[in-house]
């Protein structure tokens, strides 16, 4: 038995492998290991190659993806081809038998770039371009076990007891797929049964078809291969778990928070927050309504916005959540929020880009954008999530911070962290505090003129749309009751005024908060986002090899926490510095350097789209520590 166990699952897009992840996953995590899952899909709705990592652990929850892998499985002859190196020796390969003649040139959906660059790797092996050559290749040079599958024949013996016909049941093949894996890892039958029947509550039949058609298969390759990759009895320790994606968490996150007007327009990778809250529209616990929210999918990302700051203005918690697309039409809609100091807060998932780039792909190439979004100076706030559970406190966090300040608040999630399955622990509702700032639903002087913003005071009492007081907004730079001037003493004193905000936040969001520094050593990562799982787990893994290193992870970009990285910068030599990150500029290391004096000279970056992957990470620290390098660019991912 084995503590940790890696899986591949590839497959055409629109095959079933993402059902059949779900299913896995939550088996497996029905059982109480910790399950981590990343989907790598194209942008397209069926036919390109997509496909699965999974990592499950007997003793944590995992915190990154890493290769090789123990399993790939792939519901075609692409997949094979795609990620047979991706194979550790000893490995196990599962496969359709009935693609064994198909020849890599022959797979019309695969890329010329990625066809050219899988047939070197073949001729280098010498290995022939069929499948069939490829496995037996495989299985002299590295050990590895296939695990060839005749889906037609098991497909046809479903077809013989369901009385179904060939063509209906082909929708039925990413389940053998399930049953193999599930057979080499030995996963419990009842967790199996629990996880097909949560995924097909309300298609029983078709859950029992699954059901047996998994079981079946999942026997036969225990009968054939025995059970190699049965893992250890978990040791969690956790009683409760949730199964939940990185949007999952920020919509439950805002949920908590007190969300009552969401507005979006379908974006890659945003939309799956929006239609989360429209699955919970209405609130209730125990039959009891708790209110509902308000979710507008709009025109345009123009239209969501400035909805949400109507909502806003009207005193209820609102929100919109895009991409980097949707968030440059978004922009001139920030800036009206910051002229006129609304309580909004902005989701934005970053994708690669420039222009719509890779919609379906991570990035973290946005976070400069965020910072200097709109013409104008004015006070905003940029928080970024490392993992699930910071996502979730970020989310009530950036609505508190948004209406105690009164600015708006851009919440920085990447692709990665957004579309990672995790287990994870339920989050602490303890923890959860709610902060209205000078919010006043109600003033006792009906239709009275209100100085909005008075001058007097740095956060002007905020009453809202509704409340009896008359109070004027507008796009031009105003006086304290509204109206529009041009007047160069009021143009002083109301842009000092909302800039303040900036040195106010700054003294008293605690620095601690708005960065962290993980570990000690005798040199330094600086990361943020979905690095920080990655930095971790290698600096665990180089420790194991007499390496102490430490990870500064930068949450909160505005007001930056200039204080504390200097103090943390101050303790390392600067050549021990490395800033990683999904870029090729280093936008945090040029974000450290303008508001701390610090000029990161040793960078590991990566912009493939791709995510970083923990021994690739480990690899390139080491090509700086030891080998002197000075920039290390990452590239592994299919």
């Amino acid at each position: 038995m084995q503590r940790e166990a890696l899986v591949v699952v590839g497959g055409a897009q629109g095959s079933g492998i993402e059902t059949s992840a779900i299913i896995l996953a939550s088996a497996l995590a029905r059982q109480g290991y910790g399950v981590l899952s990343s989907r790598e899909y194209y942008s397209n709705i069926v036919g390109r190659h997509s496909y699965i990592h999974l990592k499950v652990s007997a003793t944590e929850i995992p915190r990154s993806l890493s290769y090789p892998v123990n399993v790939v499985a792939g519901l075609d002859a692409e997949s094979v081809f795609a990620h047979f190196d991706d194979l550790a020796e000893g490995g196990f390969l599962v496969y359709d038998t009935g693609v064994s003649k198909a020849r890599l040139a022959q797979i019309a959906s695969m890329e010329p770039e990625t066809r050219a660059a899988v047939s070197v790797k073949l001729k280098s092996l010498g290995a022939g371009d069929t499948v069939e050559s490829l496995v037996s290749t495989l299985e002299s040079m590295f050990k590895v076990e296939p695990v060839g599958l005749s889906f037609n024949s098991i497909l046809d013996v479903l077809a013989h007891k369901t009385g179904m016909s060939k063509s209906e049941v082909q929708r039925f093949r990413n389940s053998i797929i399930v049953g193999a894996i599930a057979g080499l890892m030995d996963i419990d039958q009842g967790a199996l049964s629990y996880s097909v029947d949560r995924r097909f509550g309300k298609r029983p039949k078709l859950a029992e078809v699954n059901k047996a058609l998994i079981f079946g298969v999942m026997d036969d390759v225990k009968g054939s291969y025995g059970t190699p990759l049965k893992l250890e009895n978990p040791k969690l320790g956790l009683e409760e778990l949730l199964l939940v994606s990185g949007n999952d968490m920020v919509a439950m996150g805002k949920i908590v928070g007190g969300l009552r007007y969401q507005a979006y327009y379908p974006i890659t990778p945003a939309t799956d927050e929006s239609t989360f809250h429209e699955t919970f529209e209405s609130l209730k616990v125990d039959g009891e309504s708790l209110g509902s929210i308000i979710v507008m999918q709009t025109e345009d990302e123009i239209a969501a916005v400035n909805s949400a700051i109507g909502a806003a203005l009207a005193g209820v918690r609102a929100s919109t959540s895009t991409s980097g697309p949707g968030f440059s039409l978004m922009v001139e809609g920030l800036g009206w929020a910051g002229m006129n100091e609304v309580p909004i807060v902005i989701t934005y998932y970053q994708r690669g880009g420039p222009s719509t780039g890779m919609p379906t792909r991570g990035s973290q190439s946005d976070l400069l954008f965020t910072l200097f979004a709109s013409h104008g100076e004015f006070p905003r706030v940029v928080v970024t999530s490392g993992d699930h559970l910071e996502a979730f406190y970020d989310s009530i966090w950036a609505f508190n911070v948004a209406e105690k300040y009164q600015v708006p608040v851009i919440h920085l999630i990447d692709k990665f962290l957004a579309n990672i399955t995790v287990t994870t622990p339920l989050p602490s509702l303890s923890r959860v505090r709610i902060e209205r700032g000078q919010t006043i639903l109600e003033v006792n002087s009906k239709s009275s003129a209100w100085k909005r913003f008075d001058k007097s005071d740095t956060i002007s009492p905020r009453p809202v749309l509704g409340s009896g007081a008359v109070t004027w907004y507008t796009g031009d730079e105003h006086n304290e009751w509204g109206h529009i001037t041009e007047d160069p003493r009021n143009r002083l004193e109301m842009y000092e005024k909302r800039w303040r905000k900036m040195e106010l936040m700054d003294s008293e969001i605690p620095e601690e908060e708005r960065a962290v520094l993980h570990g000690d050593g005798d040199f330094l990562l600086i990361g943020w986002g979905s690095v920080k799982g990655p930095a971790l787990d290698a600096l665990r893994r180089l420790e194991s090899r007499g390496y102490r290193g430490a990870l500064l992870q930068l949450r909160v970009f505005s007001p930056f926490p200039s204080r504390f990285v200097s103090r943390v910068l101050s303790g390392f030599d600067p050549e021990r510095v490395i800033d990683v990150e999904n870029n090729i500029m280093g936008q945090a290391a040029l974000s450290v350097a303008m508001n701390t004096g610090f000029k990161v000279r040793k960078y590991i970056l990566k912009w493939t789209g791709r995510p970083i992957y923990e021994m690739e990470l480990a690899s390139g620290i080491m090509e700086i520590l030891e080998g002197g390098k000075s920039r290390v660019v990452l590239s592994y991912g299919k």
